[in-house]
């Protein structure tokens, strides 16, 4: 079955793209495939990997973006993530913070239950809901030229992207899955510590 927005970018080669020399863009990862393909990107302190946070990467990533003002967040998620966090795409543009970005590497699928197709296979438009929202710049990216100019946008703007990839699966690179390890190490890469 064909769908309207089947993609066919690699997943893989999309988020290295975009996480190539990361510098200090904080970046928080949804469940599954992103949090895949960031670690297999490169593990860095600043990548904060949600494990079983599904739905939560936009508001954490905005919790995240008013605790650091001075610091751009790229929340990298899927589709099947956003959707379970869809009133997040209006939280965040309400908000007025202008230091984050969501991207949404959308493959029409639920890639960690077996590949059912999401809201978005079967017709939803995140890019139409983050509109519908207020967010002010939403773009679809279909080609690797728009991957690339939108690494750059993704790091200084205030925007929401859609990615269309494809859906095959890609092999797992599982980075560390140790919750209070990763906050830790998130915090003290920002230099904030625990009270």
């Amino acid at each position: 079955m064909t769908r309207s927005n089947d993609g066919t970018l690699d997943r893989r080669v999309v988020v290295a793209e975009l996480l190539r020399e990361p510098g200090d863009l904080l970046v928080v990862t949804g469940l599954g495939s992103s949090t895949y393909d960031a670690g297999a990107a490169g593990d860095r302190p600043l990548n904060f990997y949600l494990w079983g946070a599904m739905g939560g990467a936009a508001m954490i990533g905005l919790g995240i973006a008013l605790a650091q003002p001075d610091k751009h967040v790229l929340v990298l998620t899927g589709d099947g993530e956003q959707l379970m966090g869809m009133g997040a795409l209006a939280t965040v543009a309400a908000s007025g913070a202008k230091n984050i970005s969501i991207a949404v590497l959308d493959n029409g699928r639920f890639g960690e239950t077996g590949a059912q197709f999401s809201h978005t296979g079967l017709g939803a438009d995140l890019a139409a809901v983050a509109s519908a929202c207020g967010w002010q710049t939403v773009i679809i990216a279909r080609d690797m030229d728009a991957v690339g100019l939108l690494r750059t946008r993704l790091r200084q703007e205030n925007m929401f992207a859609v990615l269309r990839i494809a859906a095959d699966e890609k092999p797992r690179h599982l980075p560390p899955r140790d919750g209070a390890y990763l906050a830790d190490r998130f915090r003290r890469a920002l230099g904030v510590t625990a009270d």
